[in-house]
């Protein structure tokens, strides 16, 4: 990405991401992490209703097809719901790493207008880890895996506890989501958004 700012860049001691031994195989589609997320979650009638896949490595492919309610100007795509898409499937790497972390930064370069019922494909993958940072990297292309560039993304994710979560969050959604007797969904809900 032209432009990245400094606090996207890794540090000199930042090291290669390692794939987590008990991550999803590649081609795995990896779910909603939370039903009500407006990024993936399938209870959200206007949500992006992102569908994301392990990919080799720590990287992952995702599908985002632009519907009537995205669209900013007429028949194009709000820029802030394509920011949404790409830190959503950003946000999916994580669950590669097994790691619990929120968007800390996030740079986006609009390079084509994204026309509603357009799909997008998207790919991300970590590029570097340094200590509790997460750098990672994201193209989403209109058409196909080789249709043409429309938006990029840089981004810095953070490691956080879950604490994070329940210290910020309202207590009913928390409460319902630790109560989920699904041992896997309950950690997915926990795993990005700051």
């Amino acid at each position: 990405m032209s432009g990245t700012s400094s606090g996207l860049q890794p540090p000199a001691d930042a090291v290669a991401p390692v794939r987590h031994p008990d991550a999803p195989a590649p081609g795995e589609l990896l779910g909603a992490h939370y039903d009500q997320c407006f990024g993936c979650g399938g209870e959200q009638p206007h949500g992006l209703h992102i569908e994301a896949r392990a990919g080799e490595g720590v990287s992952v492919t995702a599908l985002f097809t632009v519907r009537p309610a995205h669209q900013g100007a007429p028949g194009l795509a709000h820029g802030g719901v394509l920011a949404t898409a790409l830190d959503e499937t950003l946000g999916a790497l994580n669950w590669l790493l097994r790691t619990i972390a929120v968007t800390g930064r996030l740079e986006t370069d609009y390079v084509l207008p994204v026309p509603v019922d357009a799909t997008l494909h998207l790919e991300a993958e970590v590029t570097a880890v340094a200590g509790r940072k997460i750098y990672s990297t994201a193209t989403g292309r209109i058409g196909g895996p080789d249709g043409p560039v429309a938006i990029r993304a840089d981004a810095l994710f953070i490691e956080v506890k879950v604490d994070h979560f329940v210290d910020h969050g309202r207590p009913e959604e928390i409460r319902a989501a630790m109560d989920d007797p699904d041992q896997v969904r309950r950690a997915r809900a926990f795993e990005v958004n700051p």
